[in-house]
């Protein structure tokens, strides 16, 4: 089964990537063997949600000074031996948090394959829709995991 996360706050702007990305592909109708689930920004629920999925997709907004809409692919290996975490609470256990600690908790439960996709924000606007780009970027998204049933293959 393939599990995709869409985490972020729908009331900041581009932060919505994610939880708009699950809506769309819940439009769109699931590829078969595929399940979503909105991740918000509580790395935690991300961490204990992915127990027993062969394939976990995350998508986020990041911000790395790129063009918005930017499209990042990333492995859960690239991002899931984090420097010890000091002075982490629950509420700034971020998905990334998530992966290094679901990799430790969940041990053989955890996703054989776990890949990330960041979309290059614009705006965290407070109340604020998806940018023209980002907007363009998650239906971008949303075709090629419906197409690829979730697959690991670049869009």
């Amino acid at each position: 089964m393939t599990l995709i996360i869409g985490c972020g706050n729908l009331l900041r702007g581009d932060d919505a990537v994610g939880p708009v990305l699950v809506r769309r592909l819940l439009d769109a109708g699931l590829p078969a063997g595929t399940e979503v689930a909105d991740g918000g920004t509580s790395g935690m629920d991300v961490a204990f949600r992915m127990r027993g999925a062969d394939r976990v997709v995350l998508v986020d907004a990041a911000t790395t000074g790129g063009e918005p809409g930017t499209l990042y692919r990333l492995t859960g290996a690239d991002v899931e031996q984090l420097p010890p975490l000091e002075g982490i609470n629950l509420h700034s256990f971020r998905w990334d948090h998530a992966l290094a600690f679901g990799h430790w908790i969940l041990k053989d439960d955890y996703p054989r394959d776990v890949v990330v996709y960041l979309i290059e924000a614009g705006s965290f606007e407070f109340g604020a829709p998806l940018t023209p780009a980002v907007d363009a970027a998650v239906d971008r998204l949303v075709e090629h995991l419906c197409a690829s049933s979730g697959a690991t293959a670049q869009p």
